[in-house]
C-alpha cells in the first residue's frame, strides 16, 4: 500500500486497478450521489473503463496530486476518496481539492481532517499557492466542511453542467485558501494555544 498521508484517524493512500468494488459500493449509494449526479448511480462498467484508469493517469501526470482512497487508520476500513490535483484549465500550484465519503462517515469530521492535513502538505510541500473548492449552494454539509479547513467563501457561479439536479437553480459556490491565509491562520491559532489563561482558578 503506497501510503500518501496520514492524519490522526485516516490513511490516504493511493487507488489501484484493484479498488473497483469499492468505488462501485460508495458511487451506490443514491445519497452520496445526490448533489453529484441527482442521486444516480454510477455504473460497474463505467467505473472500471473510465473512472478508475483516470484516478490511476493523476499519478503518472501530476506528481504528489490525484485522488486518494481514505482508509479508517484503526481498522483499515475503506472511507470514500479525496482527491487534491490541478483542474484541466488551472495553474499547477493551485489545485482543486474534493471528498466523497461513504454515508457511514458523515458527521465524523473525517472530510474536514482529510481536508486540512492534504491543504496543510500542499502549502508546506508541493509550493501550492492557492486550493479552490466548489460545490452545489444548497449542499451546505459540504460547505461546513470547507469552512472548518479554513476555506473562505471566494465566488457564486453558474455553471453549465451535463446534468442537471434539484438546486441548480441556486448555481455553485467556490470558496478558497491562499498560502498568505494559510499561514496567517497556522500563526493566530499558534498565539492563541500559547497564550496563558486570564480564568480564576475557582476552588
Amino acid at each position: 500500500m503506497l501510503t500518501f498521508l496520514a492524519t490522526e484517524r485516516l490513511l490516504l493512500r493511493q487507488f489501484t486497478a484493484d479498488d473497483v468494488g469499492l468505488l462501485v459500493e460508495l458511487d451506490s449509494d443514491p445519497r452520496v450521489m445526490r448533489y453529484i449526479t441527482g442521486g444516480t448511480l454510477t455504473s460497474r462498467e463505467e467505473i472500471q473503463g473510465d473512472v478508475l484508469p483516470a484516478f490511476l493517469d493523476y499519478y503518472r501526470r501530476f506528481p504528489g496530486y490525484g485522488f486518494w482512497a481514505a482508509l479508517e487508520k484503526t481498522t483499515g476500513e475503506f472511507l470514500g476518496w479525496f482527491h487534491f490535483r490541478p483542474g484541466p484549465d488551472d495553474l499547477h500550484d493551485q489545485p482543486e481539492l474534493g471528498y466523497r465519503l461513504r454515508r457511514e462517515a458523515w458527521g465524523k469530521w473525517y472530510a474536514t481532517e482529510g481536508s486540512r492535513a492534504l491543504i496543510a502538505k500542499g502549502f508546506t510541500e508541493f509550493g501550492v499557492q492557492r486550493v479552490v473548492a466548489s460545490t452545489m449552494a444548497v449542499n451546505t454539509a459540504s460547505r461546513r466542511v470547507m469552512e472548518k479547513s479554513g476555506m473562505r467563501l471566494a465566488r457564486a457561479f453558474v455553471a453549465d453542467w451535463p446534468v442537471s439536479i434539484a438546486g441548480d437553480e441556486h448555481g455553485d459556490v467556490e470558496y478558497a485558501i491562499t498560502l498568505v491565509e494559510w499561514e496567517a491562520d497556522l500563526s493566530r491559532l499558534r498565539r492563541t494555544e500559547n497564550m496563558p489563561s486570564t480564568r480564576r482558578n475557582r476552588i
